[in-house]
């Protein structure tokens, strides 16, 4: 792929060994959840690393419908209830000193973060 530099493995005891690392965000928010992924972002950009995303995952959509009725009689009127749940996913090609530095970010209320590490082989 133009644009995108190799992957470095290390060559010296100095070096620090390069992990494929995922970020997977989650949120009902989805100002929030954009913005936690723009800071992500432009915080790998800085440190100019191997950065794939952020790509977006399908909306869960979670339904309840319910009586308006507490005792059950009267008209049949019901309640309909909806959350949306979204989430997006971020990997990248780094070492986890600097993904600690990434991430060390102020996250949004209502973000949910979850990392994954595995190496580079």
């Amino acid at each position: 792929m133009a644009g995108v530099p190799p992957v470095k493995k290390p060559t010296g005891p100095g070096e620090a060994h390069i992990h494929k690392i995922r970020i997977t965000l989650t949120s009902r928010n989805v100002k929030a959840l954009e913005k936690v992924c723009s800071d992500l972002m432009s915080g790998a950009k800085k440190h100019e690393l191997r950065v794939k995303g952020p790509t977006r995952l399908p909306t869960k959509r979670l339904h309840i419908t319910t009586r308006k009725s507490p005792c059950g009689e009267g008209t049949n009127t019901w309640d309909r209830f909806e959350m949306r749940i979204h989430k997006r996913l971020i990997d990248l090609h780094s070492p986890s000193e600097i993904v600690k530095q990434i991430t060390s970010i102020n996250i949004e209320p209502g973000v949910e973060v979850e990392v994954t590490v595995a190496d580079v082989n």
